[in-house]
């Protein structure tokens, strides 16, 4: 009877999870074919203020044009042009239209293993895709800067970083045409996904100059190739402070009403399934975060500072970084606060972080993803192997007592009070706890479901290979081995059960593995090896103390 409310418990959170999957994909982020349309003049800013954030929408495709030589002018109007920047992990494109990257992949992870030539192209210029990261300077209806609409001139067309070099600049100049030379750099560093960009104004004017930086995301809402069977993860807006922590903005709330927040120490970002973009302000600076929505389905995050005043004859220099790259916790940690809760856990962060330190940690002692699945599900096996035996001696109990209750169901046939009555005599008098396996389930089921957002979420196990057949452990067994296994595990458990007393609940049960199997067959290989493993250890362990049980009864 225990192991019925073992399986029934799993059974109902797993189908509460797709449920909730499900209910995610359907309304959690609907797509707007039309969006609202918002005041993209001074909508996102504070009333009196009478600058604006620019967020016309960015060519689509931007010409890659030949590297203009003069200032933006009345008189000269020069055309953007695309700058080919390359590290060890980023081949980027920026655009010379406002400094705007454009185009960013990711040199050390495959778009698929059925094609090693292709990289994941986490930011992209062309629709349905469009994800970009903007960035510049708002000036005062006195002074002109430039945003991510305006004209910057470059040194050269292509950047890359040099054998023996740590860190790669990319320079772009822009000019006022009165005095205000403007270079925006952007700083990469070798080994790191983390860019600054930084403003370094110079003002040679007669008198003093003021503006405010900011970046922002925009991207279009991806279209979901969801088949029914894979999990749902978030893809859409978030922000951090240290009042309100961590929050997600979805495309339909940016749809439905703009962000209005100051804070500072915060960071945004959109984050997909493994991979993220952010923008990161200084610590010690107060920011405005805000979010819009464009014509044409897309979709905006982003802050501003405040404003800041460069005296004539005078230099400064602004900045903020520029995270484009996978969710690797341990670099998003040390870059920002909050930052590596973009690994989403969900509401179980505070078991799931410690247990993904756990596998991490086994994993550099042993070099293999999969090996240390198997370890540290052994490791959790051990760890409730007390709470566990409790389950286990009730349920042979229970099947030591099976025939007494079969006869006492044959002796009062159709009478079920009578019957119930007779099964509590029987549990009081050999003191039988039939609930005596619920508490020890309840408490393990916690660390269960972290330990399946750990597998699901962390992208270190992305494309990750085991042994044999199993070479990405972020996707199904493509010959449906593991869930075979898994569904013929299942079975033995409930045959090492007393059978339900109840011919419709024993039905029911001898479905389960078969049904499992099938939802199996499509999970990361990694979360059906967790199972597996789990599944032989309990049978190990059951089939032990029952045994046991047994043996002292004779």
């Amino acid at each position: 009877m225990d192991n019925l409310r073992l399986i029934s418990f799993f059974a109902l959170a797993f189908v509460g999870l797709m449920i909730y999957q499900a209910w995610q994909q359907d309304y959690g982020t609907q797509t707007q074919n039309q969006p609202q349309q918002t005041d993209t003049s001074e909508g996102s800013l504070p009333a009196g203020d009478s600058t604006a954030i620019p967020v016309a929408d960015v060519k689509a495709d931007l010409p890659a044009a030949a590297t203009p030589s003069g200032p933006e002018t009345a008189g000269n109007t020069p055309v953007a042009a695309v700058i080919q920047v390359e590290t060890d992990l980023l081949k980027l494109e920026i655009s010379t239209q406002g400094g705007t990257v454009q185009k960013a992949l990711l040199l050390n992870y495959l778009d698929s293993l059925e094609r090693p030539d292709l990289k994941v192209e986490l930011l992209s210029p062309r629709e349905p895709n469009v994800f970009i990261a903007q960035s510049g300077l708002i000036g005062t209806e006195k002074e002109r800067a430039p945003s991510h609409e305006a004209i910057y001139r470059a040194e050269k067309g292509e950047y890359q970083l040099a054998d023996g070099v740590d860190e790669l600049v990319v320079p772009l100049i822009w000019s006022s045409g009165d005095g205000v030379e403007i270079t925006k750099q952007f700083v990469l560093h070798r080994g790191s996904y983390l860019t600054e960009v930084r403003y370094q104004i110079n003002n040679q004017s007669s008198e003093g100059w003021a503006a405010r930086d900011y970046g922002q995301l925009q991207r279009m809402e991806p279209v979901s190739d969801s088949n029914g069977f894979t999990t749902y993860t978030y893809t859409g807006g978030v922000y951090y402070n240290p009042k309100e922590k961590y929050e997600k903005v979805d495309f339909d709330e940016m749809a439905k009403k703009t962000l209005n927040v100051e804070s500072d120490q915060g960071w945004l970002a959109m984050i997909q399934h493994y991979f993220l973009s952010a923008w990161i302000a200084p610590k010690e600076q107060v920011e405005h975060y805000y979010t819009n929505s464009l014509s044409g389905g897309k979709y905006l995050i982003g802050s501003y500072s405040p404003s800041v005043t460069v005296a004539a004859g005078e230099s400064k220099t602004l900045n903020r970084q520029l995270y484009i790259g996978p969710k690797l916790q341990d670099q998003l940690e040390a870059i920002a606060e909050g930052l590596e809760l973009t690994v989403d856990y969900g509401w179980l962060t505070v078991i799931a972080k410690p247990i993904f330190w756990l596998l991490k940690t086994i994993n550099d002692w042993v070099g293999n993803w999969g090996w240390s699945i198997i370890i540290l599900t052994l490791m959790i096996k051990a760890a409730f192997f007390k709470l566990s035996e409790t389950s286990y001696k009730s349920m042979a109990n229970m099947r030591k007592f099976t025939p007494r209750i079969q006869a006492i169901k044959d002796r009062y046939g159709d009478d079920k009070q009578r019957v119930q009555a007779a099964m509590m005599e029987l549990y009081k008098k050999e003191k039988i706890n039939p609930l005596g396996g619920c508490l020890p389930i309840m408490v393990q089921i916690p660390v269960f479901i972290a330990l399946y957002w750990v597998l699901l979420e962390s992208v270190e196990l992305r494309h990750a290979p085991w042994m044999l057949w199993i070479h990405s452990l972020s996707e199904k067994d493509p010959y449906f081995i593991l869930p075979l296994i898994m569904g013929v595990s299942m079975f033995v458990q409930q045959k090492l059960n007393p059978a339900p007393p109840d011919p419709m609940q024993a039905k029911i049960m001898m479905t389960l593995p078969f049904v499992f199997t099938i939802f199996f067959a499509f999970f990361p290989a990694g979360l059906v090896l967790y199972w597996v493993v789990n599944n032989l250890v309990s049978i190990a362990q059951q089939a032990y103390i029952t045994r046991k049980i047994e043996q002292s009864a004779n």
